[in-house]
């Protein structure tokens, strides 16, 4: 059903019909023919209308073009009329109807079968959703009417705009304009059973206006993982900064520097002229929010083709209003946190489970390393009775999503540069005063601790992930044991142990700031150095990071003066450990966006068990063969 004009959309479906908006670079029809080409279809109807010509020039361009046949309607028929202008080719079986505006993880084949199983005439997906609910159903899930007040004796559902008919159904439409409600209505008074199937608890999001569009983006992106997104197509921007969650859609162009926060870049949109505020689009948007320097600034809104939608930032990210706090993260932690306004400003809430046993490690490591100029967050307020403290509030975006947006290779360099100064810092000065942090100090990265890794490599991974039997399992441990003797002999310092890009934040200015420093610990300061420059998150140009690494022993080749011999055997460990993270995030937390690191976690295992194939063959068989 794709016909809708978009009127609450509008500006934006003046230049975007509704179903071709993207969501992270797909339109939101390829997203629903995606999903129900999966299911045993013989073919897919489009009715369309509004700005048919885009759609339909989409269509023949897209994958689906040969199983798919399009319904053109000279005025909107409703969505009745729609499947009755579609008689001949719905009438030949069961068929499926879902809305195009409709975003949602339903399950479509369990609808059908459970629909197939039933002597229903139609099948509604239907859920709880108060300000949707207007299906009376009755105790044994049917339809028996709709309510246009709130009537609290009956059991009341919404529906989801995904349903499941019977061909015999079209015979209560009329050759005209009408809705599919008095469809079912009718079929109801002629003793047609209108059952439903309730899907509470599935996601779904109606596409109905600017904010509700937002929301399903960025509910896309908080699946992925991420914060930020960008479009392959977007070309090198230089002054671009960001903050929050961004969306730059293809086709957007840059020719000054700009700032953005919680902002979605539609297809199209472009910082050569001044944009138009469309909630008053007689009146020039000049950046009234703030400048700063040469940077136009935008929050909280949707950009196009010269027009901008303001949204509401708590609505945008689903702020809790009780507590007027959003959750935030995307990381493996199950600590939580809460970005919490306090006057003007904000503040981090970090909250721990009772039984946490990093809460006081955060707590002490986080004065420790602020006394002595490691760049952490301030540390506000604490409760210790409750597992609870506050933080400044340094932004969102990290290293890792910084550069999503595409870099000049001089930038990228001079960033990582900055890294590795503050892993310089933590490696020679923070070290001498490690006394001062008894937690800190008693917990070495030891011979213990590095069999620990690689058990969690075989288990999480190998066994979690790749499901395979390991045949020498014995010579495999010898290997991981004579690993395990070598790291654990390497001079140690004060190491962070998870230095990687996620764990790096970003402020304006190109500051940075160090997260998840929790689990610091001291070990070799190489397996840090590795966490950095040979990070799944972000493959590095090989040139520069022989640069990058250049420059780290230039800097401590007094202290560590065979450091280059122990990068590579931190390299392997380093590389199962995050494998076996992933595997564990991804596969028993079910956080499956870690999986998709994967592929570059195994690639660099591979290059580097192929430098170390004669000292650990065993691992070297096992690791080629995945």
């Amino acid at each position: 059903m794709a016909a809708g004009l978009g009127e609450r959309l509008r500006p934006i479906t003046d230049y975007i019909p509704k179903p071709l908006l993207p969501i992270l670079g797909k339109p939101l029809l390829q997203c629903i023919l995606e999903k129900v080409s999966t299911l045993p279809v013989e073919k897919i109807g489009i009715n369309l209308h509004h700005k048919k010509e885009i759609i339909e020039r989409w269509i023949r361009q897209s994958v689906f073009k040969e199983k798919v046949e399009v319904f053109i309607e000279d005025t909107p028929l409703g969505t009745g009329g729609a499947l009755k202008n579609a008689e001949s080719f719905l009438n030949t079986g069961i068929f499926l109807v879902h809305n195009s505006d409709v975003v949602t993880d339903i399950d479509l084949k369990k609808l059908l079968d459970f629909h197939l199983l039933s002597d229903n005439l139609v099948t509604l997906a239907v859920h709880d959703c108060s300000h949707f609910n207007k299906l009376i159903i009755d105790e044994n899930g049917c339809l028996i009417g709709i309510q246009n007040e709130v009537i609290r004796t009956k059991k009341t559902r919404a529906f989801t705009g995904v349903a499941a008919y019977k061909p015999e159904f079209l015979r209560f439409l009329p050759p005209r304009t009408s809705s599919v409600v008095d469809g079912w209505l009718k079929a109801i008074s002629k003793g047609y059973k209108i059952g439903t199937l309730d899907v509470t608890g599935c996601y779904w999001n109606d596409i109905g206006s600017p904010i509700s569009y937002a929301r399903a983006v960025i509910n896309e992106l908080r699946n992925n993982g991420e914060t930020v997104y960008i479009h392959p197509s977007v070309e090198v921007c230089k002054n671009v900064e960001f903050d929050g969650y961004v969306i730059v859609e293809e086709g957007v162009t840059f020719d000054k520097g700009v700032f953005l926060r919680n902002c979605i870049l539609l297809p199209g949109a472009e910082f050569k002229r001044e944009v138009h505020n469309a909630n008053s689009p007689s009146t020039p948007f000049t950046s009234s929010l703030s400048k700063r320097g040469y940077r136009e600034v935008y929050e909280n809104c949707i950009l196009g083709q010269g027009f901008k939608v303001d949204l509401n930032e708590s609505e945008m990210l689903g702020s809790n209003k009780e507590t007027d706090s959003i959750l935030i993260g995307t990381g493996g932690s199950d600590r939580q946190y809460y970005r919490i306004k306090k006057g003007k400003g904000t503040e981090i809430l970090m909250q721990c489970s009772p039984d946490d046993p990093d809460f006081q490690r955060h707590i002490e490591y986080s004065r420790f390393f602020k006394k002595h100029s490691i760049p952490v967050p301030e540390l506000l307020y604490i409760e210790p009775e409750k597992k609870r403290a506050k933080f400044e509030d340094l932004g969102d975006i990290s290293l890792y999503s910084y550069l999503k947006c595409p870099r000049e290779p001089e930038e990228i360099e001079e960033i990582y540069k900055k890294a590795i100064d503050i892993l310089i810092l933590m490696h020679t000065k923070v070290t001498e005063h490690g006394a001062e942090c008894p937690l800190l100090i008693k917990r070495v990265f030891d011979y213990k601790h590095l069999r620990w890794e690689t058990n969690y490599f075989m288990e999480r991974f190998i066994k979690g992930i790749v499901n395979i039997n390991v045949e020498n399992l014995s010579a495999l441990n010898d290997e991981f044991h004579k690993l395990a003797i070598k790291v654990d002999f390497f001079p140690k310092t004060v190491i962070h142990r998870d230095f990687q890009s996620q764990n790096i934040i970003i402020t304006k200015g190109k500051h940075l700031h160090v997260l998840d420093y929790q689990s610091a610990r001291i070990g070799p300061p190489a397996y840090d150095v590795v966490s950095l420059l040979f990070d799944p998150y972000h493959r590095l140009d090989d040139d520069m990071r022989e640069r990058l690494l250049d420059y780290y022993v230039s800097k401590i080749q007094h202290s560590y003066p065979q450091f280059k011999k122990t990068l590579l055997p931190c390299r392997l460990q380093r590389h199962m450990q995050a494998l076996g993270a992933y595997g564990f995030l991804g596969k028993v937390k079910g956080k499956r966006y870690f999986l998709k690191h994967i592929p570059e976690g195994l690639r660099l295992l591979k290059g580097d068990i192929s430098l170390s194939r004669d000292e650990y063959p065993e691992l070297y068989n096992l690791v080629i063969s995945l």
